[in-house]
């Protein structure tokens, strides 16, 4: 890192605590979030509000888990509707009664060095494998849907992997072609379940609009011929550094991020696996966004990988066990 990058970095940092202070303390009006901001030229994916954003070709909505730097802006201008809308409420649509995850590797570049220099496919399937029934990941169980039935944890939710060689993304994947391909794994898998969970893991140098700029990784759904299923975009984190992860618990922890961010997007996708029917509170976030990039631990109750905490009704706070 650059000595005029980490002054600059610093600085930001500085600025944006202070202008928080000030708001806490009523010497200032938080403004409002920013207008709808596009994220590429052609307008494909416009960006909502911290934590949404909506496919302009489709109108679908996309659940962003934003950068540190994004939320630590988004914070320091607006304390009030980024962090204190109160407890989860349901919104009237399916939760994942017995969570089942599936992780799609997009194109042969995973089979070799070049595709996966740091080695995240074997920390995302490690850490997936470890926290179906777990404590970290038990505080989604106290949710439920109009039925009655609660999001399930009773045991391993990674249900398979594989690497789609059929298949390349190109440098820069729309949101259309990633929802295709989380299609195609379904037909893959053959699980079309409001209750399955397709991650469409991209190789390093992948770079999708706003990935490491406006966003880590997000969850949406899509239609396809078996039904709708919930699906997540997952660049390569290590791509962006410190901006998703990097170094949040461990040093240098290359791959932190990894399973602070694929926890994240799980833990939403299990209580809002079509966004946004499922439970989020009265500012629209989710159980993971109301926790993002705070008190993130080398976690016992989650086989000792990096994690974030989730929202948890309960505890009326963010929680690393349940």
């Amino acid at each position: 890192m650059g000595v005029f990058f980490l002054i600059k970095r610093l600085f930001a940092a500085a600025a944006a605590t202070a202008l928080l202070t000030a708001c806490n303390n009523g010497a200032a009006t938080p403004p409002p979030l920013p207008p709808r901001v596009s994220q590429s030229a052609d307008r494909e994916l416009t960006v909502t509000s911290t934590f949404t954003a909506v496919d302009d070709a489709t109108g679908t909505v996309v659940r962003i888990f934003p950068t540190r730097e994004v939320l630590t802006d988004s914070i320091a201008r607006s304390p009030q509707r980024v962090r204190r809308s109160g407890n989860l409420t349901y919104h009237g649509g399916p939760i994942q009664t017995a969570p089942k995850l599936y992780v799609v590797f997009w194109g042969s570049a995973w089979n070799s060095g070049t595709g996966d220099p740091n080695g995240v496919a074997n920390q995302l399937k490690n850490f997936y494998g470890v926290i179906g029934g777990g404590r970290w990941l038990n505080s989604v169980t106290q949710y439920t849907q109009s039925n009655g039935a609660h999001v399930g944890n009773a045991g391993s939710i990674f249900a398979g992997s594989y690497v789609d060689t059929a298949s390349s993304p190109p440098s820069a994947p729309t949101q259309s072609q990633m929802a295709a391909e989380a299609a195609s794994a379904a037909a893959h898998f053959g699980n079309y379940t409001a209750s399955a969970a397709y991650v469409v893991a991209m190789p390093h140098g992948i770079r999708p609009s706003g990935f490491g700029t406006q966003y880590c990784a997000y969850h949406s759904s899509t239609g396809t011929t078996g039904g709708t299923i919930a699906w997540t975009n997952l660049p390569y984190i290590p791509d962006v550094g410190y901006s998703c992860g990097a170094g949040s618990v461990n040093n240098p922890g290359t791959l932190d991020g990894v399973s602070i961010v694929g926890g994240h997007e799980q833990g939403e996708t299990e209580t809002d696996p079509q966004p946004n029917s499922g439970w989020l509170d009265s500012g629209g976030a989710e159980n993971g966004d109301k926790c993002a990039w705070t008190n993130l631990i080398n976690n016992p109750n989650a086989g000792g990988y990096p994690t974030q905490p989730l929202w948890s009704n309960a505890n009326n706070g963010c929680v690393q066990s349940f």
